[in-house]
């Protein structure tokens, strides 16, 4: 009896987890993950948490736990990365931590005892690359909003395309403009590690976090602070190691960069080894090849961190010998550049897409736009799970917007600027305002 109770409670934390904006598949062996990372108190006060960020004494008043328990508990479990913490209006605001970027990254991030890192490791792989389950709730066809965005290397730009690169789009611009950094370890890499898959000589501290993420990491100790030379110096070692940038997608205040290797990165992977061309939003950029100069190297292909790029044998009748051309596929190309840093006869250069890519302003639309995109919007419209005005509420808003003509519209181009501020307008009357500008 006292199993099946406690086996049920990581049943209901496992479904608030799915609720949020990275839907989290309801399998065993999600279950064996929270097992092993919350306790069952733990467990209970997320349950009961609100979706979103709230203060101590909200949280307080809706799960009912008093003050002193609630706050030794989200401390407790803010230094395990299971809940995420930040500062504004003078005091902090907590929100139950997502699996991704949440419950994985911290959790391999974390160092020192109290984590079996090589059994998360195994756990982790099988729950999110066991099977493509992860990455079909996330990323299929039907959904168009990622969490991440790639930005070109600018080396790569043709020079009569450098000047569409927007400084949104520049890695070095984005450094310029935030004032705190962070590094810590790498949890893709520190995963494929334990499981004797890591084949890049990539240090394994190479995970950066910038703004309002970097104090949050330098506080619970997931990495250190570092100086804005050396975030620009890391990003320039990534370069020459052909790595891939990825940042949180949007345009302004962004969180990350991650710079990615083939070997290791489960978001490159969910392209290139499950064929979900959705899990990363493309750069505003295209590779191109300019065949007369191209010496038919291959290195392009071997460098390609998705297997958008590969050689054919071309035999031409005027030829001496059969050439080896490479061609790219445009449906999944990244736009990232990495293949033109190997491209010593500069035939390969990235040139700007016919559209544009269009991303978030911010990290509360780019939020607002995954739930809506994922179908859990209104458990962040109506976020005390305890109320049951609000409980009807989610059901009937959310089961409106889960018609996929409905999603359609309101994601599409004519109709997204009305919605986002729709939503900005409702946050501000229900007192939230202020999440608007994160």
């Amino acid at each position: 009896m006292g199993h099946s109770a406690a086996k049920d409670i990581y049943k209901k934390l496992g479904e608030k987890i799915d609720s949020m904006w990275i839907r989290a598949p309801q399998k065993e062996v999600l279950y064996k993950i929270l097992m092993e990372l919350y306790s069952k108190e733990e467990a209970d006060l997320i349950i009961k948490m609100p979706y979103g960020f709230s203060s101590l004494e909200r949280i307080v008043r809706i799960t009912g736990y008093n003050k002193t328990k609630a706050r030794n508990l989200l401390d407790s479990l803010a230094s395990k990365g299971l809940v995420i913490d930040i500062f504004v209006r003078n005091h902090y605001m907590f929100m139950p931590s997502p699996m991704v970027i949440g419950i994985f990254e911290f959790t391999m991030m974390r160092s020192g005892s109290g984590v079996d890192h090589k059994k998360m490791a195994e756990l982790f792989h099988e729950y999110m690359q066991g099977d493509a389950a992860f990455y079909a709730a996330n990323f299929s066809r039907n959904n168009h909003m990622s969490l991440m965005r790639t930005l070109p290397h600018e080396e790569g730009v043709r020079d009569e395309d450098y000047v569409e690169i927007l400084d949104y789009e520049k890695a070095s611009a984005l450094v310029e403009a935030t004032d705190r950094f962070a590094i810590g370890i790498c949890s893709c890499r520190h995963k494929k590690q334990h499981l004797n898959e890591k084949k890049c000589e990539v240090p394994l501290n190479s995970c950066t976090s910038f703004g309002i993420a970097a104090d949050y990491v330098i506080r619970h100790n997931f990495g250190k602070e570092i100086s804005k030379s050396e975030m620009l110096k890391n990003l320039s070692i990534s370069k020459e190691m052909g790595l891939v940038l990825n940042s949180d997608n949007t345009r302004r205040g962004i969180r990350f960069i991650c710079q990615c290797c083939k070997c290791c990165c489960g978001m490159l992977q969910g392209i290139s080894q499950f064929g979900y061309a959705n899990t990363l939003i493309t750069s505003s950029f295209l590779a191109e090849i300019n065949q007369d100069k191209c010496a038919g190297c291959g290195n392009c292909a071997a460098a390609c961190p998705i297997e958008a790029i590969k050689t054919i044998t071309v035999t031409s009748p005027d030829a001496k010998k059969n050439k080896e051309e490479p061609k790219i596929d445009n449906e999944i190309c990244l736009g990232c550049g990495v293949c033109t840093l190997t491209c010593k006869t500069k035939a390969l250069e990235l040139a700007k897409r016919k559209q544009r890519v269009i991303h978030p302003e911010t990290t509360f639309e780019r939020v607002m736009l995954q739930t809506l995109d994922k179908g859990t919007i209104a458990n962040h419209l109506f976020d005390n799970p305890s109320a049951i005005t609000q409980k009807a509420m989610r059901g009937i808003i959310g089961g409106f917007i889960r018609l996929p003509s409905v999603k359609r519209a309101l994601m599409s181009d004519t109709l997204r600027s009305t919605f986002l501020v729709s939503m900005k307008i409702g946050a501000t009357i229900q007192g939230r305002g202020w999440q608007t500008k994160l």
